[in-house]
């Protein structure tokens, strides 16, 4: 998947700073979560940039990114009563954020799915809290075809849960399929889910975040002109991230 290059700023000086955005980059950086070079996506572009969440692998690092999700949503206003996991990397983020919540003093239910039925002990797909009359929000990494949240939207329903609103970590702020980015009907994966569901999706950072971020550091300037040109070829007009919303 991944070929060229790969930069990590060093973050062992930087200044202690409180907008989540920021930390969630520089965070994403020191994990290698977040990475520069030359990537082949499953799209088949070739991106300046890579995510995984799966690199967020320790206590500590999910602890401070939980501390990132949890001002992301406060900051939009959601209301939510349940946090959803969808199978598989949504279950630790959600769990991580469940412990946030509660160690600022909310103590939420928490749930997740199986990505296959159980057909024995409890059985079905999901565990943990009943999701019926709950506001539900969904916690997940990234949207990218938005197969994943459409079924967990649907097991939300199924279970009679109410969708209240899906947050992610990082929105690419890019256009789905090959439509012209240009064209006002372009829309990112996360825009799709939004006008397809009518809930919002709220992103940690996005790619006009991390372009801001890169043009704030010495270690990373040279990758601003690299991230612009990919902006400019794959980019939608608006992005709906870190829009707030009441609720």
């Amino acid at each position: 998947m991944a070929a060229g290059f790969i930069i990590c700023a060093d973050l062992s000086a930087a200044t202690p700073v409180t907008d989540h955005r920021t930390r969630f980059l520089q965070l994403a950086l020191r994990v290698e979560a977040l990475r520069f070079g030359e990537f082949t996506l499953k799209s088949g572009r070739i991106s300046p940039y890579f995510f995984n969440a799966g690199r967020f692998d320790s206590g500590a690092a999910l602890a401070a990114l939980a501390g990132c999700y949890a001002d992301a949503v406060d900051r939009a206003g959601v209301g939510f009563d349940l946090l959803f996991g969808p199978a598989y990397k949504g279950i630790p983020l959600a769990t991580a954020l469940a412990c946030e919540y509660a160690r600022r003093g909310r103590d939420l239910p928490l749930a997740f799915n199986r990505k296959e039925a159980k057909t024995h002990g409890e059985g079905g797909t999901l565990i943990g809290a009943p999701l019926a009359g709950k506001r539900v929000l969904i916690v997940d990494d990234v949207i990218t075809a938005g197969t994943a949240i459409r079924e967990a939207l649907g097991t939300i329903r199924d279970g009679g849960g109410v969708p209240a609103g899906i947050v992610i970590a990082l929105d690419r702020q890019e256009f789905a399929g090959e439509r012209d980015a240009r064209s006002d009907e372009a829309l990112s994966a996360a825009q799709a889910v939004t006008a397809e569901a009518g809930i919002p999706v709220i992103a940690v950072a996005g790619l006009d975040d991390l372009l801001a971020f890169v043009g704030e550091s010495a270690d990373l300037l040279d990758q601003r002109e690299r991230l612009q040109a990919y902006r400019g070829r794959y980019g939608c007009r608006t992005s709906n991230h870190d829009a707030p919303t009441g609720g």
